[in-house]
C-alpha cells in the first residue's frame, strides 16, 4: 500500500493492462523495456517505514460519537474529538511478488500510540452541558497487509492499493492518569473498540492509496520529464501488460520521439524477455531506433552544429610540431592569427546510427567550414569541405558522469575546397586534415557531447542516486544499462513534507 509509493519509485515505467488496450504483437513497438528484479524491491521495501508513516500522521480521523443506555447510569452519551497520532514505529516490512497477480507488502508490528479527548455524560446531562471531558491515549499493535495492483489508466501507471488489511493484536485504552473508575475505563474500551478499528481502517488504508496514487503520479512525471529536453522528448506510453514475475518486475514501453510534426514509426522490435538476466538490480534495454530518431530530432532542431575559435582552434591545428603540419597551417591560415579566425561544424545529414556488439556507430555526412578575419577585412573563407565520418564509440557511466570513448574511425572526403590549393595538386593538406580530424578532431567533438549529455541527465536529477557498478552494453539492434543501486531516502522525505 504505502509500499506502493516507494514502489512506483523504481517502477518508473510500470503501466498495467486494465482499460488499456495493446495489439496481438506484445514486442512489436517495443521501444524501452524496464525490468526491476527481486533484490531491487527488498531494497525499495527499507524505505517503507517512511511511508507508513506519512499514511498514519496524513490520515484525517473524524470525530467518533456514540450513545448507550446503561442499566444504572441510564443513557451514556460519548464523543473522541482530536484523534492523533504519536509514536510511531514499524518493527518489519516484508515484500514479495506473486507472479501475475500483485505486490504483497507485510508490515508486522506496527506500534502506534492515539491521543486525543474524551467527552462523556450520563442520562441527558450531555444536553444540559453537565459532562465530563479526559484526555486519552490507545496503545495499538498493528499488523497490515497490501496487495498492490498495477493498472493503466490514459497510458501511465496508475496504483491501486485499496487491497488493504488491518489487524489489531493490541488496542488498550487510557484515561489521563488513569485516574477515573475502572468500569469507565473498562466501559468506553468495550463501547469504542470496535468503532475505532473499523475508522483506523477506513482511514489508514484510504490515505495509504491516496499516497500510492500521488506517488504513482509523481514517478510518471519525473520519468517523462528525464525523456525530455525542450521540444524533443521520448513517449514512454506502455506497449504491452507490465509483467509481474516471482523474480522480477518488467515493463514495455513504446519510446517513439515526439519532436513537432515529426511522427516516429516503429516497424519492429527486436525484444526478447530472454535478453535480460536477474543478476542485477535494474535494467534497461533501448533499442537502437530510439538512438536513430533522437539524432534525428536533434538535427532538425539544429542542435548538431559546433563552432571553435581561438586557443580551442589552436590546439586542433597545432596538435603536433612538424614540418608538414606548420607547412599545412602557413598555407591554410596564411599567417592570420587563430583568434581572427573561426571554425563552423556541422552535420549536412541525419546521422545513421546503429549498434553493434562492438560499440555504437555513428555515420553522419559533416561540413567544415573555416575563415579568417584580418582586420578591418571581411570574413574570408579559407577552407571548406565536406566528408563523411564514421565512428565506432562505447560508452560508459562512473563518478556520475557520462563517459564516451571513440574507437576506430574512417573519414571520406566528399568536398575539398582550399583557397591556398584551389587546383587540389598538394596532397599534403588534405593528408594533414585527416590526420587532424581523426586524431583530435572527433576527440574534441565528443568531449563537448560528454559534458553536455552528463549535464542534461543531472539536470533531470540523475545524480541525486547512488548508482552502483553501471554497464553499458552494445548488441546488434540493441542497448543493455544494467546497474545496482542505493536508494537516496532523503528524496522520499523531501517529496512527502513538499506534496503532504
Amino acid at each position: 500500500m504505502m509500499r506502493l509509493g516507494i514502489f512506483r519509485i523504481f517502477l518508473v515505467l510500470i503501466h498495467v493492462s486494465v482499460a488499456c488496450e495493446f495489439g496481438p504483437f506484445p514486442y512489436s513497438v517495443t521501444g524501452i523495456v524496464c525490468r526491476m528484479t527481486k533484490p531491487a524491491a527488498l531494497l525499495l521495501n527499507q524505505e517503507t517505514a517512511q511511508v507508513i508513516q506519512a499514511a498514519f500522521r496524513n490520515a484525517k480521523f473524524p470525530n467518533i460519537t456514540g450513545e448507550r443506555s446503561m442499566r444504572l447510569l441510564g443513557k451514556v452519551a460519548y464523543g473522541l474529538t482530536n484523534i492523533q497520532v504519536n509514536d510511531l514505529s514499524i518493527e518489519q516490512s516484508e515484500v514479495e511478488l506473486k507472479e501475475n497477480d500483485a505486490i504483497h507488502i507485510a508490515i508486522k508490528n506496527v506500534t502506534a500510540i492515539f491521543k486525543g479527548t474524551l467527552n462523556y455524560g450520563y442520562s441527558g446531562a450531555w444536553f444540559l452541558q453537565l459532562f465530563h471531558s479526559v484526555d486519552f491515549e490507545i496503545e495499538s499493535s498493528i499488523d497490515l497487509q497490501i496487495n498492490i495492483k498495477l493498472m493503466c489508466q490514459k497510458d501511465q501507471v496508475a496504483a491501486d492499493a485499496s487491497d488493504c488489511y488491518l489487524t489489531f493484536h493490541k488496542l488498550m485504552f487510557h484515561l489521563q492518569g488513569d485516574k477515573e473508575p475502572g468500569w469507565l475505563k473498562q466501559l468506553f474500551t468495550d463501547l469504542i473498540s470496535f468503532t475505532l478499528k473499523f475508522v483506523l481502517k477506513s482511514e489508514v488504508c484510504n490515505e495509504i492509496n491516496f499516497l500510492a496514487q500521488v506517488l504513482a503520479n509523481f514517478v510518471h512525471d519525473l520519468a517523462e520529464n528525464f525523456v525530455r529536453d525542450e521540444g524533443i522528448s521520448v513517449d514512454i506510453s506502455l506497449a504491452s501488460v507490465p509483467l509481474i514475475k516471482a523474480n522480477y518486475l518488467e515493463s514495455h514501453h513504446k519510446g517513439l520521439v515526439l519532436y513537432k510534426n515529426y511522427s516516429d514509426v516503429f516497424t519492429d522490435s527486436v525484444f526478447s524477455p530472454s535478453l535480460l538476466t536477474e543478476s542485477r538490480m535494474l535494467y534497461f534495454w533501448l533499442s537502437e531506433h530510439i538512438l536513430n530518431s533522437l539524432a534525428l530530432a536533434a538535427f532538425l532542431d539544429n542542435r548538431l552544429e559546433l563552432t571553435i575559435r581561438g586557443d580551442e582552434l589552436q590546439a586542433l591545428f597545432e596538435m603536433e610540431d612538424t614540418e608538414a603540419q606548420r607547412n599545412a597551417v602557413q598555407m591554410i591560415f596564411q599567417g592570420t592569427s587563430y583568434n581572427d579566425s573561426v571554425a563552423r561544424v556541422w552535420s549536412l545529414a541525419h546521422p545513421q546510427i546503429s549498434v553493434q556488439p562492438e560499440g555504437t556507430v555513428v555515420k553522419s555526412l559533416v561540413a567544415v567550414e573555416v575563415s579568417t578575419l584580418p582586420m578591418g577585412e571581411e570574413s574570408l573563407m579559407v577552407l571548406y569541405m565536406e566528408k563523411e565520418i564514421t565512428v565506432t564509440i562505447q560508452a560508459a557511466y562512473a563518478e556520475k558522469k557520462l563517459i564516451l570513448h571513440p574507437l576506430d574511425s574512417r573519414i571520406e572526403f566528399k568536398v575539398f575546397n582550399c583557397t591556398a590549393d584551389p587546383s587540389e595538386n598538394d596532397p599534403s593538406i588534405r593528408n594533414f586534415l585527416q590526420t587532424m580530424i581523426s586524431v583530435v578532431g572527433i576527440p574534441e567533438v565528443i568531449s563537448r557531447i560528454e559534458p553536455a549529455l552528463t549535464s542534461l541527465m543531472n539536470s533531470k536529477g540523475l545524480h541525486l542516486f547512488e548508482i552502483r557498478n553501471p554497464e553499458i552494453i552494445t548488441r546488434k539492434g540493441y542497448i543493455i544499462v544494467q546497474l545496482d543501486f542505493s536508494f537516496p531516502n532523503h528524496l522520499l522525505l523531501d517529496f512527502l513534507q513538499n506534496r503532504l
